[in-house]
């Protein structure tokens, strides 16, 4: 008897995709890929960013390292300088990390950060992914350079996933899941 409810029930979810098309590969596949990773980790550092009171900008795990605040400006100052570089533009050195202390600015900051990428990724297409670009001397492929945008975002958003936990909060990855 479960093995024949278990039965009807696939054959009820499943149903509806029957008979339908499959859905049409994106058009830049690869490059379609990095953009849903940047859009990942936009999320989570954005809704971290939200979620931090302002006064634990500030707060430090060890005195030897960067602060709430201080890892959103860091964040967004790389945004700027890795995605200029696939986009093969002069990095703005808007020098978010050592100019802005507000919750609000950082914000801002980091959120313009992110537009700035899209933009670069945008115009970024599997066929032209390949172009080189030089950055920090080193030269690699503009698509290249915003998957390294996305790693990097990635690592910071690790160390704030740790400052979140040992203030009690629950980082934006793991709200909504019991955890």
């Amino acid at each position: 008897m479960k093995t024949l409810c278990a039965l009807a029930l696939t054959c009820l979810v499943a149903a509806p995709a029957f008979g339908q098309a499959p859905a049409a590969p994106a058009a830049n596949p690869i490059t379609s890929s990095v953009g849903g990773q940047l859009a990942m980790v936009k999320g989570y550092l954005t809704k971290s960013a939200q979620q931090v009171p302002e006064e634990l900008y500030g707060f430090k795990a060890t005195p030897d390292v960067r602060s709430f605040g201080q890892l959103f400006g860091h964040v967004a100052d790389a945004n700027y300088a890795i995605c200029a570089a696939a986009a093969g533009e002069k990095n703005p050195g808007l020098n978010i990390e050592k100019t802005k202390t507000a919750k609000a600015d950082l914000i801002a900051g980091l959120t313009e950060s992110f537009v700035y990428c899209e933009k670069a990724l945008a115009a970024t297409t599997d066929a032209n992914g390949g172009e080189v670009r030089e950055l920090f001397g080193m030269k690699m492929a503009r698509l290249a350079w915003l998957s390294f945008a996305v790693s990097h975002d990635f690592e910071h958003y690790g160390n704030i996933v740790t400052y979140l936990r040992l203030n009690k909060m629950v980082p934006p990855s793991s709200q909504g899941r019991g955890m």
